[in-house]
């Protein structure tokens, strides 16, 4: 059996959250005067995985249920807490898009501090500006200053970067989120591409027709844990029939089952 290319032993993870929210300036001042409480809140519970050469993995889960902050572990972003992270090959990352930017440069030099950023050597970004800026559909906004892009704008540059860039493993938060039916289209001719040139993917999607189409396993987490692990499809219709439920229990006024 092949030694995979990124190993998830255990890893835990919680964060400290106040206890008390203060919000307006009155609760601010007075609040000074008091000692913040705090309370320790599980993200991640003993999560393990392997991710293996060439495969998609997809991992799904209601909001809270910690698909961000494992990715983010994985990327090296985070620390676990407890257990440990294993890659053996080079990761590039498309968390929070946007991330990094220089709101005062335009887009080309952004692509050029990204692409820097994310293992390009000079001489290829420079061969890689117009196909970059084509993907993106910015070709008329090159020189404009990143302050003044809309938030998709800036999203689609930075898949557009990150496709380019991708080395062997690539970490795609909400693939396809953002953009309209053009791009998202030219982003899964990406994604096949990357695949078919053996490229490993993982990806975190809330809609279950993306894990099921574009996956070869993934994993379902819940409260931190995972509580699925298989074949995409059958995953995938697992969640499906968690958030049936839960939808039903919500109009008939019962607490979500777990």
């Amino acid at each position: 059996m092949t030694v995979p290319l990124i190993e998830v032993d255990g890893v835990s993870k919680a964060f400290w959250i106040p206890t008390v929210r203060r919000e307006t300036v009155r609760e601010h001042v007075f609040g000074m005067l008091q000692p913040r409480r705090f309370e320790r809140l599980t993200v991640l519970d003993n999560v393990s995985f392997e991710l293996r050469r060439g495969e998609t993995l997809g991992i799904m889960g209601r909001n809270g249920s910690g698909k961000s902050t494992l990715l983010k572990i994985v990327c090296g972003v985070y620390p676990p807490d407890r257990g440990h992270v294993v890659a053996r090959a080079s990761i590039t990352p498309i968390l929070e898009l946007g991330v990094g930017w220089n709101p005062e440069l335009d887009a080309i030099d952004n692509i050029f501090l990204i692409g820097s950023v994310m293992g390009l050597l000079l001489r290829d970004i420079r061969a890689s500006i117009d196909e970059i800026l084509a993907f993106a559909e910015l070709e008329k906004f090159a020189n404009l200053k990143l302050k003044h892009y809309s938030s998709g704008m800036s999203s689609r540059l930075a898949y557009a970067v990150a496709f380019k860039a991708v080395r062997d493993v690539l970490v795609l938060d909400e693939i396809f989120a953002v953009g309209d039916a053009g791009f998202k289209a030219r982003c899964e001719e990406r994604y096949w591409q990357l695949r078919a040139a053996g490229r490993t993917i993982l990806i975190v999607s809330h809609d279950p027709r993306t894990i099921a189409a574009f996956c070869d396993r993934a994993l379902l987490l819940d409260g931190g844990r995972i509580v699925a692990e298989g074949r995409a499809q059958q995953v995938a219709e697992r969640y499906v029939s968690i958030l049936t439920t839960d939808n039903r229990a919500k109009m008939a006024g019962v607490p979500a089952s777990a």
